[in-house]
């Protein structure tokens, strides 16, 4: 960029899901109008116990109560009340480094994209800053990701984000919990919209705060997430890979007895033979509601394209202005 970036002419609204980060709301809000003064601030409180709420309205952001637990929840009311361009999503635990915000908004714009990722980096001198299981698990469930799915991501479950609105206005909104960013990156990767990472520093949590992330029952909630999505998005090749293993079972149990048969002229073990049989059935059957399920997955995505491309790109916005 020959010059700063300028993002006047754009509505920037900066939407933050809370549970009880009293300790840390205040410092994120703040960071916010260090790094981007024109930017309205939501904070979405998760039913929080503690003083969340009242922290970030004293520190001038806008609060809105969610009642329904979990990020996906939480993410679902963001996306449907605030109106806006541009949208900078941040966690409320002050670990995310907002100083290269507007640097990812430029990013954005310039390259009229859909999404811009912040892949954590931290220096690996606080064991406690992104712990050993929480980065090994991001790194293979990235990877699964990436190989059933496609694209290149890092860091896929960063909890920085920047989307335009044509991404946030058609994101169905359907995890609950945790899982939302898988939901949210496979959103991407399926409508092959244009994003981006650049990396952002990962900083400790600030006294008195705590991760709410369960390193096994949120690990897990993922891998359930990553499953469905894959049979949603990839009906034909998961209901095949079933029938391809029922079909190689079934002639693996069909070959000996036909083999006997064909010497004989008798069936050996008539239990085995009606299994084999059985088993191939299920594989056709199998294999005929994957072809049946990619079409209707495929009237889905197309929908979901439409409404996609029914909404201008922020590049658009911004010359229209």
């Amino acid at each position: 960029m020959t010059a700063p970036f300028d993002p006047a002419g754009l509505r920037i609204a900066a939407v933050i899901p809370c549970y009880n980060e009293a300790a840390a709301i205040g410092q994120v809000v703040a960071g916010f109008r260090e790094a981007l003064p024109q930017a309205r601030i939501h904070v979405f409180d998760n039913a929080s116990t503690d003083d969340t709420a009242a922290v970030a309205r004293a520190a001038g952001a806008e609060v809105t109560h969610v009642a329904l637990r979990g990020k996906g929840n939480v993410v679902r009311r963001m996306f449907a009340d605030v109106e806006a361009d541009v949208y900078v999503m941040v966690d409320g635990d002050a670990t995310y480094d907002l100083v290269r915000l507007r640097e990812m908004i430029a990013l954005l714009v310039e390259g009229n994209l859909d999404m811009v990722v912040g892949a954590r980096q931290d220096d690996r001198q606080d064991a406690q800053t992104y712990r050993r299981g929480h980065r090994l698990g991001n790194r293979l469930l990235t990877g699964t990701v990436a190989a059933l799915f496609g694209g290149g991501f890092t860091d896929m479950l960063s909890g920085l984000r920047v989307f335009s609105r044509r991404y946030v206005k058609s994101f169905p909104a359907l995890a609950q919990g945790f899982e939302t960013e898988t939901e949210l990156t496979v959103h991407a990767l399926e409508l092959r919209m244009p994003w981006a990472e650049t990396p952002v520093r990962y900083l400790s949590r600030p006294e008195g705060s705590h991760s709410k992330l369960s390193t096994w029952r949120d690990g897990w909630r993922i891998v359930l997430m990553i499953t469905r999505l894959f049979v949603n998005e990839r009906p034909l090749s998961f209901f095949s890979g079933i029938a391809a293993v029922l079909a190689l079972g079934a002639v693996a149990l069909a070959v000996p007895l036909v083999l006997t048969w064909l010497q004989t002229g008798l069936v050996p073990r008539l239990p085995t033979a009606v299994l084999a049989t059985g088993m191939m059935l299920a594989g056709m059957l199998s294999a005929a509601c994957g072809a049946v399920l990619r079409t209707v997955t495929l009237g889905r995505r197309e929908v979901k394209r439409l409404r996609y491309l029914a909404i201008p790109g922020v590049r658009h916005v911004l010359e229209a202005r």
